[in-house]
């Protein structure tokens, strides 16, 4: 099982990625050992999870959500 994740940062930016531990992955970033762009913007909290059964699935949602303009996140997000 996979998950598409979307971080919020604490400059309000999001993050969005992909892992098989959603958890694991946010305490990485948090540590910052998860990506340079949680390095210098600190995640605060997984706003949205979604569970996908595979990676290609996955790879392929989180392509969609990056191509979305932040408006548009908020908008799924109901935020």
């Amino acid at each position: 099982m996979w998950f598409v994740y979307i971080l919020l940062c604490s400059d309000k930016s999001f993050y969005t990625g992909i892992s098989n531990d959603p958890k694991r992955r946010f305490i990485e970033h948090k540590n910052g050992t998860g990506g340079a762009y949680t390095r210098s913007h600190k995640p605060v909290k997984i706003i949205y999870l979604e569970k996908l059964p595979n990676r290609s699935a996955a790879l392929k949602r989180e392509f969609q959500i990056k191509s979305w303009r932040k408006y548009k996140k908020i908008q799924m997000l109901n935020l």
